[in-house]
């Protein structure tokens, strides 16, 4: 009588374990581009901290230095994952429309480099305090305001008109391609003309840059960048034609060992 040896257990991988599947690709990018997004809002913070900074007397003053080097280093993580967001939803993206992926990629380097700049700005300051004191106070009350005033600038052009042209350009494209919840999208496209608005009267004089009415037109910005990061990390891009073929889950070792089937 012959004995059948039952064959050897096969060794389970986490990933293969009931009730958790690997995430496929196109979920790992939903995910990196939500915490891109979310890592954007680090730099809040600098809205108070750097005031100290921006006052004339601050450059012949005594400091501190700390609230300058906290913010350079936020507003560099803030650039960093500005260009995240946009390389990341590319290659979703370009499936929609081409130049309007490239144009978001190529606004979010822009913005990025206008931060840098006034990072770099604010800097100056701080080495014009510690290694030029005792030069002439005019003189330097002087450079320090136009650094200050290059920071200004800056943060206009980079942290205020660009994302509301960002919004326009993802926002359209997400809106077509479906791959968020239309409401996200929409609260974008509605908000980017009010914001622009309000930028392009700031640099006209008309209202006072960080003023109430700025400030108000900013917000629909910053709610559909910060619900869009939150829908992304949280759920995903939702199914759509336009990213067939994009969601195959990562194999496990497994599966990749198994024997073709006969």
């Amino acid at each position: 009588m012959t004995t059948l040896t039952p064959p050897p257990p096969t060794e389970r991988h986490p990933a293969d374990a009931p009730g958790r599947r690997p995430l496929g690709s196109l979920r790992k990018t939903a995910l990196v581009a939500g915490v891109f997004y979310l890592l954007t809002f680090v730099s809040i913070p600098t809205l108070f901290i750097y005031a100290p900074v921006r006052t004339p007397g601050y450059v012949l003053g005594p400091g501190p230095d700390t609230g300058v080097f906290v913010g350079g280093l936020l507003e560099v993580i803030v650039a960093l994952a500005g260009i995240g967001t946009a390389i990341t939803l590319y290659p979703v993206v370009k499936r929609q429309n081409e130049g309007f992926a490239l144009g978001f990629v190529a606004a979010r380097v822009l913005e990025a480099g206008l931060i840098f700049i006034g990072v770099i700005s604010l800097l100056s300051i701080v080495a014009l305090r510690q290694d030029l004191a005792g030069t002439d106070p005019d003189a330097l009350v002087a450079a320090g305001t136009s650094l200050v005033a290059v920071n200004a600038g800056t943060f206009l052009l980079g942290q205020s008109l660009i994302p509301g042209l960002n919004a326009l350009l993802l926002g359209t494209l997400l809106y077509k391609a479906r791959l968020v919840p239309r409401a996200l999208p929409v609260l974008g496209l509605i908000g980017a003309p009010v914001h622009l608005a309000a930028v392009v009267a700031t640099m006209f004089g008309v209202f006072a840059q960080f003023s109430t009415v700025p400030t108000l037109a900013a917000i629909p910005i910053a709610l559909w960048e910060f619900s869009l990061g939150v829908w992304l990390v949280v759920k995903g891009f939702t199914p759509s034609p336009l990213t067939a073929g994009m969601s195959t889950p990562a194999a496990s070792p497994t599966s990749r060992n198994a024997p073709p089937d006969p």
